[in-house]
């Protein structure tokens, strides 16, 4: 065997050519916390646009679940916490909207005395579908139909007067007023949406430290 093959085996190198060098402990780190604060941060924009677009909402929270995956379960073969990433971020979809929702429309909103005038079940055979009218009783006076995104779920009735919170921008429909039975529910909905968010941080990050190298 001649030097030049003796020293390419002692390099390791097989003759496949140079690997890929690996990451620094802290480069690792640092691109770890990057991809761990980057993926719920835009899950969470993308649950926070579908209240206003609610295509756009979804096109952007799947492309982000998609190249998380692809990153985390590819190139750093991390299938389990592909994986976990993945129904985390379906999960987070589906809590994040209202709780984004609930949690601007209550800090932010301004309350108006309304009326509802009507409340109607639109599709009775799949389970309630709600949607309730109502009219502003002073300014413009102004009439909403809204539905269960903003809290229409048959707790009021016709001619009942309720206070409904309306957006200062005029990008989101009014929401009603939660029902006795609906105390808390604001803030359950506010901590799943932060337990999901921490749970897909550590399980980015954790990924990331324990990424394996081709």
């Amino acid at each position: 065997m001649s030097a030049s093959g003796t020293a390419v085996e002692a390099d390791g190198s097989g003759g496949t050519g140079p690997s890929r060098p690996a990451l620094s402990g802290g480069r690792k780190a640092v691109s770890s916390v990057l991809w761990a604060v980057l993926v719920p941060a835009v899950l969470l924009l993308g649950a926070a646009v579908g209240q206003w677009v609610t295509w756009l909402g979804v096109v952007i929270a799947l492309a982000t679940i998609a190249v998380a995956a692809s990153v985390i379960g590819g190139s750093w073969r991390r299938a389990g916490a592909a994986t976990l990433v993945s129904f985390g971020g379906f999960a987070l979809m589906l809590f994040a909207g209202p709780a984004v929702y609930e949690g601007y429309m209550d800090s932010v909103g301004e309350p108006v005395d309304a009326v509802v005038t009507q409340v109607a079940d639109r599709d009775q055979r799949r389970g309630p579908d709600m949607f309730c009218t109502v009219r502003e009783l002073g300014g413009d006076r102004r009439t909403y139909e809204v539905s269960q995104q903003e809290n229409c779920f048959g707790q009021t009735e016709p001619g009942d007067r309720v206070q409904i919170r309306e957006d200062p921008l005029g990008l989101l429909d009014p929401r009603l007023p939660d029902s006795p039975d609906q105390r808390n529910t604001t803030e359950i909905t506010l901590a799943v949406t932060a337990g999901l968010t921490l749970l897909l941080a550590g399980g980015t990050f954790y990924a990331g430290q324990r990424r394996r190298g081709r």
